[in-house]
């Protein structure tokens, strides 16, 4: 089960990581089957998957290929703010097309992924919804030619 350390991480045990590392293989996995491969009933399968989902440890999403759904266009942007890091966090947290932002170390103050419909609605994200919050210093964007790899199975090493 998973369980938090005194930081309120989740410290998870090596049951609930073996059903993550199921459901990282095939999202759609039965949970009798899954039981079957990690020694559990079906319910408890169900209960464990359950409270993995309620503490944020994981989610269960259909990922798409951005192309054949009609965004052409993804970019990393990255972001140098003045102040306080939370309000722009929080700010493009709330848009749609930001699909990713982390708050680092080193050239950047944030890192922001976004998936835009075309060149010209990347350059309306940039220019007039990403430049205009208050405390964007400046930004700097790294738009994707190809992408040869995407991945989401990094939750059991």
């Amino acid at each position: 089960m998973a369980t938090r350390d005194r930081n309120g991480t989740p410290s998870i045990d090596s049951v609930s990581l073996a059903i993550i590392e199921q459901l990282q293989e095939d999202g759609r996995r039965p949970y009798a089957a899954i039981g079957k491969a990690v020694g559990l009933s079906e319910a408890a399968v169900r209960q464990r998957v359950q409270k993995l989902l309620d503490q944020g440890v994981m989610q269960i999403v259909a990922v798409t290929d951005p192309l054949t759904v009609g965004l052409r266009r993804q970019a990393m942007v990255g972001i140098n703010v003045e102040g306080d890091l939370d309000p722009v966090a929080d700010a493009l947290t709330a848009m749609e097309e930001v699909e990713y932002v982390v708050m680092t170390a080193g050239s950047f103050d944030l890192l922001i992924e976004i998936v835009c419909e075309d060149d010209d609605h990347l350059l309306q994200m940039i220019n007039k919804r990403i430049r205009t919050l208050p405390g964007v210093r400046s930004t700097e964007s790294f738009v994707y030619l190809k992408l040869r790899k995407q991945t989401y199975t990094w939750g059991t090493r």
